[in-house]
């Protein structure tokens, strides 16, 4: 039986594709303050202003592509049974040939019903408004804002708590509830944390054994990836 390696992914994985993060700009994303386009306030405020925000992030994505430590993480599936739990809204992941994905804070290929949640169709164009879900209600990106559930939360605690190693990119590990996950490994799991700028929140302070690597993502993830491969 193979063993189950549950990685969490955050913007320092994607940052090496070409994509921005606002927690590296004072809380700027692309120019706009995070509380105009990434809350539901902002979209109440200002919808027009949020869906060419997310139109214009989604005509981004198409003009990227996966990079090292991406295709490092798929080598992986050969030998392990892989889960990627991201807060990237990027499918980047995907691209690459991950095949379990969880997207904690939504996608941007994807966009819901702003009256019924579990209306989520698939989207590659510019969403607009009076583009409307099967029920006769405005669509909206699929993205949790600041202010909102993680309805995947649930689904993410029940896959680490599985986990037999715990690998963690690009993440300064302090946006919770995505932050607290690593909390719920099984004791003594080992956990490697890959990132130049790495911060111990609570959870991996009080952990038994964690190895941080401080290295981009694209480095470091294709050095441990290669040393896992050779144990296995």
């Amino acid at each position: 039986m193979k063993k189950h390696i549950v990685v969490l992914t955050g913007a320092g994985v994607s940052q090496e594709s070409g994509i921005k993060t606002f927690r590296d700009s004072d809380g700027l994303w692309e120019g706009h303050d995070v509380q105009e386009v990434a809350t539901p306030e902002g979209f109440a405020r200002n919808p027009e202003l949020v869906q060419e925000f997310y139109n214009q992030r989604r005509a981004q994505l198409k003009e990227v592509k996966p990079n090292e430590a991406h295709f490092a993480l798929v080598a992986l599936q050969d030998k392990y049974e892989v889960s990627i739990i991201t807060q990237n809204v990027d499918d980047l992941h995907e691209r690459a040939g991950s095949t379990e994905v969880v997207h904690l804070h939504g996608q941007l290929n994807k966009v819901r019903s702003t009256q019924y949640e579990d209306l989520v169709y698939d989207w590659d164009k510019d969403l607009k408004m009076g583009d409307k879900c099967a029920k006769g209600y405005q669509l909206r990106p699929h993205i949790v804002w600041f202010g909102e559930a993680v309805p995947m939360l649930d689904t993410a605690v029940d896959i680490i708590t599985q986990a037999n190693i715990v690998i963690i990119i690009g993440t300064s590990m302090q946006v919770y509830p995505a932050a607290s996950l690593v909390g719920f490994a099984p004791a003594a799991t080992p956990i490697y944390y890959i990132d130049p700028n790495p911060t111990l929140n609570y959870e991996l302070k009080i952990a038994s054994h964690v190895e941080v690597i401080k290295e981009k993502a694209g480095k470091g993830v294709s050095t441990l990836v290669g040393n896992l491969l050779k144990k296995s």
